[in-house]
Parts: structure tokens; sequence; C-alpha cells
């Protein structure tokens, strides 16, 4: 009898306008659509996409589903987050308690997450991506500049403090800010508190701020990747 590919757990987050599908114990691994339906093709399309870049860091992915092999354990009501083009409502397994097996799991995920917006920054010919019909994407420098504020901002809401940047060389201040994150997520493990809270006075729990590192390094990795001037179309943002 043929071997039955292992189930993915996968949740919904589902807004008026978009709806993301994740993968509930692969961080990164998460696309969006209009629809429940296509948002979990998507999820399927990207799959070698994220077991590539998982690869590089040594981590094996699940092996490639098919549609039938996503099992959707959890639906979320989205917001503004979500029709805007991020995912923001935290799964409710994000509350589990994170301890030190979680952490050394989840960060090679993060690190090799990380590493594929690098290469993909470093790759030839991106000095000049292609634009949508209206003109409109970044270019790599402002990517760069846009996901080391991001990731200021996650530590800041994962309770870290980001290193004072030296405006010489940006990638100073995005290997200092992933260094803090990756300690404090370290520390948190071990059960320490937080070193500080934001100013919105609520913390992300570790989970759900390596969910959306992951994610956000992905995005714009095979966002990259797609507007390379030799590549195809790039998908609807």
């Amino acid at each position: 009898m043929p071997t039955r590919s292992p189930k993915i757990a996968v949740y919904l987050e589902i807004g008026k306008q978009r709806t993301f599908a994740g993968a509930i114990d692969w961080p990164g691994w998460c696309r969006r659509a209009k629809g429940e339906e296509d948002a979990l093709q998507a999820l399927v399309a990207y799959a070698p996409r994220y077991a590539r870049a998982l690869e590089r860091s040594g981590v094996t992915a699940p092996p490639p589903p098919k549609r039938a092999t996503l099992n959707v354990v959890e639906r979320l009501e989205g917001n503004a987050g979500t029709d805007f083009g991020a995912p923001s409502i935290s799964p409710s397994g994000d509350q589990e308690a994170f301890e030190r097996d979680t952490a050394v799991r989840l960060r090679p995920i993060l690190e090799a997450s990380w590493d594929a917006f690098d290469q993909a920054v470093d790759a030839p010919g991106v000095a000049t991506l292609r634009t949508g019909p209206r003109g409109g994407g970044r270019q790599v420098d402002a990517m760069v500049e846009h996901v080391l504020g991001a990731e200021q901002a996650y530590l800041s809401k994962l309770g870290g403090g980001y290193p004072k940047r030296n405006e010489a060389d940006i990638w100073d201040a995005m290997r200092g800010t992933r260094h803090v994150l990756l300690d404090t997520l370290a520390l948190l493990a071990r059960g320490e508190p937080a070193p500080r809270t934001p100013r919105s006075g609520r913390l992300w729990t570790p989970r759900y701020a390596v969910r959306r590192s992951a994610w956000h390094a992905l995005d714009h990795a095979w966002e990259i990747e797609d507007r390379m001037p030799s590549q195809g179309p790039t998908e609807k943002r």
C-alpha cells in the first residue's frame, strides 16, 4: 500500500479582503490570497521554495504536501493588518510555554529565513528590480531598510532593546538586531522575564515573534526573486 503523506496542521487568518494560510509548526511557511481555498493552494505551491530556504541551514522541511494533506485546525478572525497584507493574529498554539527545546527547534528555521533574504539581496542582477504595472515595489536598498525596521519593531514587541544603529553600515545594524533577538528568545526560553516592555504594554509571545519575523524575511526574499528582470510575473500584492 502507498504511504500516506502526513497531515500538516494549518491555521487560517481570515480578513475581509485577504486570507492567510500558515503552517502551525513551520514558521515562515505562510501565504495569502483573497479566499481560504486560494490561500491553502498558495501554501502548497510555495512548499518547495520553503524547503529550499530551510535546506541551506540543514533543516529538513516536511514532505511536499497536497491540498488534502493540509489540516485546518484553527480559523482566526483577521484585522486591518491582515487586509493590509501581514499575518497579524497569533494562533492559539503560540500561547503555549516557550521552553528550551522549542527555542532550539525554531532558531535554525528563523536563521534560515533571514539567510534566504540575505542571499536574495546578494544575488546577481538585483540592482534594479522590476516594478508593478503602476510602478510600485521597493528597490533592494529600500527593502533592506524596511526589513531592518521591521526586525527592530519585532524585537521591541518581544521585549528586547535593539542596538543603536551605525548609519555607515546597515548590515551591522541588521546583524546586531538579529543577535539581540536570538539572545532575547534564549532568555525567555530559560524562563527569565523580558528585558523591557514596549510602549503598548503588550508583548508578543516568542512563538509569534519567530513566526512573524520568518514570514517577513521569506516574503521579501521571494519578492526579490520574483521581481528579478529575468523572472516571470510577480504575485499580486
